[in-house]
């Protein structure tokens, strides 16, 4: 999840770069490309890769 987290900040960073649209230092295309990088590195490291429910497995 957090890959696709990250392929959506980098294509809205480099959507912002390169139609030079003016935006806040909040949402500058370093910033989002910054965040890109730590939801890929977060990914990459395995966390929010595995999502189980307690009690939800069913034997037969």
């Amino acid at each position: 999840m957090l890959g696709f987290a990250a392929a959506v900040l980098f294509i809205i960073a480099f959507l912002i770069n390169a139609t030079s649209t003016a935006t806040s230092a909040v949402f500058s295309p370093m910033s989002l490309l910054l965040a890109g990088l730590a939801c890929l590195a977060l990914h990459l490291a395995g966390v929010g890769t595995k999502w189980s429910v307690p009690g939800r497995r069913t034997r037969r």
